[in-house]
């Protein structure tokens, strides 16, 4: 069974990541050059999807709901530094810190394998 406030925080967390990527999807299709924003917002959208569909999963019993909850967090984790770090470069000219994106993404990697993982690998009763 999944830590029920550690979900509710995911699922926040999901939520404000789509918003935040149909607000950069919006703005990338009125601004210029403006392909970084394109790909920081595929990445929320695509991961807020995701971080619900690993939590669905958990709760239903389909997959390990720990390593589950581990790539849900991993996520958000990996999407908040690919996606920040592609916003910060956009509108600021420099990043998070040395390599913040290729970290989310080796994150992002990480949680996927993770995922496949808690569903090989299922909780007994």
């Amino acid at each position: 069974m999944m830590a029920p406030r550690l979900a509710r925080i995911l699922i926040v967390l999901a939520g404000v990541m789509g918003a935040d990527g149909v607000i950069l999807a919006a703005v990338a299709a009125h601004q210029p050059d403006a392909a970084r924003l394109a790909s920081a917002s595929s990445m929320l959208l695509f991961h807020a999807a995701a971080v619900l569909g690993t939590l669905a999963l958990a709760e239903r019993g389909a997959i390990h709901s720990g390593i589950g909850i581990l790539a849900a967090s991993g996520f958000v984790v990996a999407t908040a530094l690919f996606a920040g770090d592609l916003t910060l470069r956009h509108y600021a000219g420099h990043g998070l810190f040395a390599f913040a994106a290729p970290s989310g993404g080796a994150l992002l990697i990480a949680s996927w394998l993770a995922l496949a993982v808690a569903a090989a690998w299922p909780k007994r009763p």
